[in-house]
C-alpha cells in the first residue's frame, strides 16, 4: 500500500525540496499536481512523471485517486486550502508558516481534530538529521542544563527587493508579515524541538530601510523548557549576513546554523566535537517520510498543527505591537499598523 498524493501550488519549492521527495519517500507516490495556470501544472506534471494535473484545486482534492493533499501556495491561502481538504475527509501537509495567524491556526487545527485527520506543516527540519543530533546532544546532557539560547539572523534583502515589484513574501495579505515570517518561523520552530515550547516571549518589530510596509528588523526574548533564558534578533537591512544558533549550557555549548549544512560544533571543557551530518538532496523527504510512516501506522510525525501553532503564536506577541493587532485581518489595514506609521514619520 502507498499514500497517494496531490499538491496544490507546484511553484519552485516543488521542483526539489518537497516534490521528488512525495515521490521517493517509502511508500508514497506522487499522482497529481495543480496550478491556476494548467500549462505550468501540465509542465510540472510531464516532466516530474506525474499522471495527472490540474488547474482548479477542488478537482484535485475531490480526485478519489488522491489520499492525501500536499499544499504549497502563498501562506494567505492556506488556512482556505486546509478546510476544503479536511471538508474532503483527506490528510493535509501545510507549507510553512503554517498560516498568517495564530487564529487561522487554530481553526485549521480544530477543523481536523473535529474530523480526527492528521494535519502535518513543512517545519522540516525536524527531520534533518543535522537538528536530530544536536536533539540528541541536549537530550544525553553533552552541554549539562540548558541556561542560554542565542539566535543572529540579518541579510541584505533591502538591497535585493524591488519596492515596485514585491514578491509575496513581502505582502502581508499573502505572508502574513515579512521574511520573519518566512525565515523566522524555521528557527523558532527548530527552537521549540530542541529547547522549548518558549515561554515567556517578548518581542518588538520595526521598518527601518523603508523598502516595503511590512517589518524587516524583529528582536525578541524568551524562557527555555529548562528555565534558560533566550534571545533572537533577525535583521532583513543589513549589509552583513549572519545565521547562527548558540545553545549553552552548565557543561557546554551547542553551534550551529538554521539555514547553511555546516557540522554541528560541541564545546566543553576537552574541547571541540563535530558532527557532520548533511543535508538529503531532497531536504523535506525526512520528513515526508514520517509523514507516510504515521499515515501507514507506522510510526509518527513530530511536525503538526498543533506544534506549528505554537511557532504562530510566538510570532503574533513578537509582531503585535508593530500590527497593532493580530488577532484578525491585520493585513486590510496597513494604515492603521502603529509600526508603520512609526516608520513613516
Amino acid at each position: 500500500m502507498a499514500i497517494r498524493w496531490g499538491i496544490i501550488g507546484c511553484g519552485n519549492v516543488c521542483e526539489v525540496k518537497s516534490g521528488p521527495g512525495l515521490a521517493k519517500a517509502q511508500g508514497s507516490e506522487l499522482v497529481a499536481v495543480m496550478r491556476r495556470d494548467g500549462a505550468k501544472a501540465r509542465d510540472y506534471a510531464q516532466r516530474h512523471g506525474v499522471a495527472r494535473w490540474y488547474d482548479d484545486a477542488d478537482a484535485l482534492i475531490h480526485d478519489p485517486q488522491v489520499d492525501a493533499v500536499y499544499v504549497a501556495t502563498p501562506v494567505g491561502t492556506h488556512c482556505e486550502y486546509a478546510l476544503r481538504i479536511c471538508q474532503a475527509g483527506k490528510p493535509a501537509y501545510i507549507e510553512k508558516p503554517m498560516a498568517r495567524n495564530y487564529a487561522e491556526c487554530g481553526r485549521m487545527v480544530e477543523a481536523f481534530e473535529r474530523a480526527r485527520l492528521p494535519l502535518f506543516v513543512a517545519y522540516y527540519r525536524r527531520g534533518l538529521p543535522r537538528f536530530l543530533q544536536a536533539r540528541e546532544l541536549i537530550e544525553t546532557g553533552r552541554i549539562g542544563q540548558v541556561t542560554g539560547v542565542t539566535y543572529r539572523c540579518s541579510s541584505a534583502s533591502h538591497q535585493r527587493t524591488d519596492p515596485k515589484n514585491l514578491p509575496w513574501r513581502f505582502v502581508a495579505a499573502d505572508a502574513g508579515g515579512g521574511l520573519f515570517m518566512d525565515i523566522g518561523s524555521h528557527t523558532l520552530d527548530i527552537l521549540d524541538l530542541l529547547v522549548g515550547p518558549l515561554e515567556d516571549v517578548q518581542g518588538m518589530a520595526a521598518n527601518v530601510a523603508g523598502v516595503y510596509d511590512v517589518e524587516d528588523v524583529v528582536a525578541m526574548q524568551f524562557r527555555t523548557r529548562s528555565g534558560g533564558l533566550g534571545t533572537a534578533s533577525w535583521n532583513f537591512a543589513s549589509a552583513v549576513g549572519d545565521d547562527t544558533i548558540e545553545i549553552s549550557g552548565t557543561a557546554g555549548r551547542i553551534i550551529m546554523t538554521c539555514f547553511g549544512n555546516e557540522p554541528v560544533q560541541v564545546h566543553t571543557a576537552a574541547g571541540v566535537e563535530t558532527f557532520d551530518r548533511p543535508n538529503p538532496p531532497h531536504i523535506q523527504q525526512p520528513l515526508i517520510q514520517t509523514m507516510v510512516n504515521q499515515l501507514l501506522g507506522k510510526g509518527t510525525c513530530e511536525s503538526t498543527g498543533v506544534s506549528a501553532a505554537r511557532t504562530a503564536k510566538v510570532m503574533d506577541k513578537v509582531l503585535e505591537g508593530y500590527y497593532g493587532t493580530r488577532a484578525d485581518g491585520f493585513w486590510e489595514r496597513p494604515e492603521n499598523w502603529p509600526g508603520l506609521r512609526g516608520a513613516r514619520r
